[in-house]
């Protein structure tokens, strides 16, 4: 079974805005990771992501908010 045109138009349409949303938002995250890590008394135990992978992981879990409703 196929899907409709409209269908794969719409998803194409969507994973275009997703990467939108993620190249305008990730540097913003990328200015919030990195001050996160320039803050006084922030946890250091653990393994840690890179600056760079906490931004994304930052950016990838707040854009599908953008998509509700």
């Amino acid at each position: 079974m196929s899907r409709s045109f409209v269908t794969v138009s719409r998803s194409r349409s969507e994973a275009v805005q997703f990467r939108a949303f993620l190249a305008v938002t990730y540097p913003i995250f990328l200015v919030a990771a990195l001050l996160q890590r320039l803050r006084p008394g922030a946890p250091a135990d653990g393994p840690r992501r890179s600056v760079f992978g906490e931004a994304r992981a930052m950016a990838l879990s707040a854009i599908p908010f953008a998509f509700m409703g």
